[in-house]
C-alpha cells in the first residue's frame, strides 16, 4: 500500500470514529486516545512530515500538501500528525531561523510534541491584514526587551509553552517592513496576561483550537530571545504565510472533499419517499457534480501553487499562493454550505461535523489576508502586465 493510501486508512478508520465524542464533549475527552494515536504515528514513521530528519519525514511541499488534504479531512487529523497550526509553523521558523540554543529549548521539545506553542500578531486595535503596522513595542534595556501590546486571536495561547511575540523594535526604519521582530516570550514570563478565549461563533475552542486575547504589560525578556534577524520580523512572517498558505488551502481541499463525501453518501441512502432516494433527484446531482469540479480544480491550482514555489520560491509565487488563499477559501465554503443543504435538519446539528466546519471554517476567507487583499494583488499583477501600475 502505498503511504498516502496507508494514512488515509489510518484516519478514516482511527480518527474519523473519535469525532462523535469530540463534537458532544470537545477536545479534552478525546486527548487521551489521541496521545495514543500520536505515538502510533511515530512508531509508523509518519511523525512530522513536512520537517527534514531528524525531526521529521522530510516531504516536500508538494508531496505534504497532499498529506494535507487527507489529515484535513478531520479536524484531528493535524494534531496527532503534530503538524497543527500554529506549531508546525513555529517549527519551520525556529529551524530556519532559530539559534542553536534556541532550537534546543523550543524546537526540539515542540518537534517532539511535548509542548505546544503560540503566534501572536494580531492586534484589536490595527488591521490584521497589514502586519507592518502594529502598536506593540520592544525596547532593548541592557541585555533584556521589555515589550509591551495587546494582541488578540493568538492561536493556541491556552496550554502553550512559550508564544512569537511580532512587535516593533524599530518603529523610526524608514522601511515599514523593517519595523518589526519575532521574539519568543515563554507563557510564564511576569507581565503575559491572558485576557480572554475568544468565542467564535459561539464556541470557545480548547487548546490548540482556542484563539486568545493577551496583553503584555511590561513582559521582560533575554536579549537572545529574539528570533532571526532585528527587524525582519515581517518577512519571517512572509516567509512564514507562504507555505502556510500552502498547507491551509489544501487542508480546506481535504474538507470540502469530506463534505463531498458526505453529500453523496447521504443523497444516496435518504428516502424522500420510498423507492425515491434524494440522490435520484436532479438538483441533488448538480449539486454534486458543482462540489466534485470545484474540489478538483482547488486541488490542482493548490498542488500548482507548491510546484512553483519549491521550483522559484514563494516571493516569485506571490500570485498563485494569492490565487488559491480566496479561490479555495470560496470553494470550501460552498462546498460546506451545499453540505448542510443536502442533509437537511441533520446538517444544521452537532451529531455531524458539517456545524462544526461551518462554524469553524468561516475565517478561511479572512485569515492568512482577507479575500479582498488577495483579489487586490492577482488584479495588480495583471493590470501590471498592461502598463497600469495600481497601489494597493
Amino acid at each position: 500500500m502505498h503511504p498516502l493510501e496507508a494514512v488515509q486508512a489510518f484516519v478514516q478508520e482511527r480518527i474519523f470514529p473519535l469525532e462523535a465524542r469530540f463534537l458532544r464533549e470537545g477536545f479534552a475527552a478525546v486527548e487521551p486516545e489521541l496521545l495514543a494515536l500520536r505515538q502510533e504515528v511515530r512508531a509508523r514513521g509518519w511523525w512530522l512530515p513536512p520537517l527534514p530528519p531528524p525531526w521529521g519525514l522530510g516531504l516536500g511541499l508538494g508531496e505534504f500538501a497532499r498529506w494535507s488534504e487527507v489529515l484535513g479531512q478531520s479536524p484531528l487529523g493535524h494534531y496527532v500528525f503534530n503538524t497543527q497550526a500554529p506549531d508546525i509553523g513555529n517549527m519551520e521558523v525556529l529551524l530556519r531561523h532559530g539559534s542553536p540554543e534556541q532550537q534546543a529549548r523550543y524546537l526540539k521539545p515542540l518537534a517532539e510534541g511535548r509542548i505546544r506553542s503560540a503566534f501572536a500578531m494580531t492586534e484589536p486595535e490595527r488591521p490584521g491584514s497589514n502586519p507592518a503596522w502594529m502598536e506593540t513595542r520592544a525596547v532593548l534595556q541592557g541585555d533584556e526587551w521589555v515589550i509591551h501590546g495587546h494582541k488578540w486571536y493568538t492561536t493556541g495561547l491556552e496550554g502553550a509553552a512559550f508564544v512569537i511575540v511580532m512587535a516593533m523594535t524599530d518603529p523610526e526604519a524608514p522601511s515599514p517592513y523593517a519595523r518589526a521582530s519575532q521574539i519568543i516570550v515563554p507563557t510564564d514570563t511576569p507581565g503575559l496576561v491572558p485576557v480572554r478565549k475568544i468565542p467564535v461563533m459561539g464556541e470557545e475552542g480548547q487548546g490548540w483550537m482556542s484563539h486568545s486575547e493577551l496583553r503584555l504589560e511590561g513582559v521582560r525578556v533575554p536579549a537572545e530571545n529574539l528570533l532571526g534577524p532585528r527587524g525582519k520580523g515581517f518577512a519571517i512572517a512572509q516567509e512564514r504565510l507562504g507555505p502556510g498558505r500552502i498547507h491551509h488551502c489544501m487542508r480546506w481541499v481535504g474538507i470540502a472533499q469530506r463534505c463531498l463525501e458526505m453529500m453523496c453518501a447521504y443523497a444516496a441512502r435518504r428516502e424522500l419517499a420510498p423507492g425515491q432516494p434524494l440522490g435520484s433527484k436532479q438538483a441533488i446531482q448538480h449539486l454534486i457534480a458543482e462540489t466534485k469540479a470545484e474540489v478538483h480544480a482547488a486541488r490542482l491550482m493548490v498542488l500548482d501553487a507548491a510546484h512553483k514555489v519549491e521550483a522559484e520560491g514563494a516571493e516569485r509565487a506571490r500570485v498563485e499562493i494569492s490565487l488559491i488563499k480566496f479561490f479555495v477559501a470560496g470553494v470550501l465554503q460552498r462546498a460546506v454550505d451545499r453540505a448542510i443543504q443536502v442533509h437537511g435538519g441533520l446538517g444544521l446539528s452537532d451529531d455531524l461535523l458539517l456545524a462544526f466546519f461551518y462554524r469553524h471554517e468561516r475565517a478561511a476567507r479572512i485569515y492568512d489576508g482577507a479575500d479582498e487583499v488577495h483579489k487586490t494583488v492577482v488584479a495588480r499583477a495583471e493590470l501590471k502586465k498592461y502598463g497600469l501600475e495600481v497601489a494597493l
